[in-house]
């Protein structure tokens, strides 16, 4: 793999745009239409490919929460599992006050988001109907 193609696909890798990232890593590229083709030309690159997934990969690591993780969460959320450290000021004399942290369960207000987020990813609170149907077309000429 070349310099460039390397510069490409850690460019690539910012914000998934491969005609900037190729701009980038190609700056005498004319026009968004021949950097547009050209990138699209190297993420079809086995090398290139197999660095930018092997890159998203370490990334990805255990930074980024899961679907199961978030699912967890908010499961915590609503059955008043978790706890959440906040900083509440006190009065502690004559114009002074003094700040400090206290550990607090979910309020109500915070239950009710999980419990919406929850619902919305079950499709709990669908107005609309999905149908996954065929639907024949008949055209009639009255003619």
């Amino acid at each position: 793999m070349t310099e460039n193609q390397k510069r490409f696909a850690d460019e690539y890798i910012i914000d998934l745009n491969a005609t900037r990232a190729y701009r980038k890593a190609y700056p005498s590229a004319r026009s968004d239409a021949t950097a547009s083709a050209n990138g699209s030309r190297l993420l079809a690159n086995a090398k290139v490919k197999n660095y930018i997934d092997r890159r998203l990969a370490e990334i990805r690591g255990g930074k980024i929460a899961d679907a199961k993780e978030v699912m967890e969460y908010l499961t915590a959320v609503i059955r008043g599992e978790s706890t959440a450290e906040v900083v509440v000021v006190e009065n502690v004399g004559d114009y002074m006050s003094k700040a400090r942290r206290i550990k607090k369960s979910p309020d109500e207000k915070e239950r009710l988001k999980a419990a919406e987020l929850m619902g919305k990813r079950h499709g709990i609170f669908t107005d609309k109907l999905k149908v996954d149907a065929p639907i024949p077309v008949v055209i009639h000429d009255d003619l």
